[in-house]
């Protein structure tokens, strides 16, 4: 799983000066809509009856921060290849994703899980990114497309915050260990650092893992669902 997104040095500082909150980093391209302006949904998915998945949302794009890492299917991240991350589509999944800004599409495969910033849908290699036109924005408008209808049979987990701390993360799963089972914390490196993550539980559906998700929220969190591996 990964942190994915534009501009990694300047919000990883930014990060690291603020290490007792979760990690809820922004990327230089993000902007904020105007109050007179409806903004529009965070993200619509759908499977249609033909089995295909259809999502639109906000999508990032990751370089050196995970350069020559392992991914979640056991690849190695390049950044200048044609790759994403999403949180719920079967790893290996092709899908084809279009830049709603300006049309333009390219296939990827998933290969990682993210992102892990709640208001995305999907981290692409900086290597898509220069493909899709949205590099130097950081973020884009996308409608993500599989080419194949997608199995549902998966198990589920929630992550409830990500830490740069070990002993914030150690706080977080003690007070969450008192209300949900199965609270672990799962370290991962990136290139800039060791990140820890806090996980909850293990659901056969992501309705039921959506279900307990809203609970952590009343925790004061900001919890993300994500296809177990």
């Amino acid at each position: 799983m990964r942190l994915f997104g534009m501009g990694a040095l300047p919000v990883l500082t930014a990060l690291l000066t603020a290490c007792v909150s979760a990690i809820g980093p922004v990327a230089p391209g993000d902007s904020t809509v105007p109050a007179a302006t409806p903004a529009p949904p965070a993200s619509t998915a759908a499977a249609a009856p033909d089995g295909l998945y259809r999502q639109t949302g906000i999508a990032a794009w990751s370089g050196r921060e995970y350069h020559g890492r392992t991914t979640a299917s056991g690849e190695i991240f390049d950044m200048n290849g044609l790759s994403a991350a999403h949180r719920t589509l079967p790893l290996g999944t092709t899908i084809r994703v279009t830049n709603l800004d300006n049309s333009k599409s390219i296939s990827v495969r998933i290969i990682d899980r993210g992102p892990l910033v709640k208001s995305r849908v999907l981290d692409l290699s900086y290597g898509a990114a220069k493909e899709l036109g949205f590099v130097g924005q950081g973020t884009t408008r996308v409608k993500i497309e599989t080419l194949e209808p997608v199995r549902n049979s998966a198990s589920y987990t929630i992550q409830a915050a990500v830490f740069w701390e070990e002993e914030n993360a150690r706080m977080l799963k003690e007070r969450l260990s008192k209300r949900f089972e199965q609270v672990a914390i799962i370290p991962f490196e990136t290139n800039f650092g060791k990140l820890y993550r806090v996980r909850v539980g293990s659901y056969a559906s992501q309705e039921r893992a959506e279900q307990v998700a809203g609970k952590l929220t009343l925790e004061g969190l900001e919890p993300i669902v994500f296809r177990k591996d």
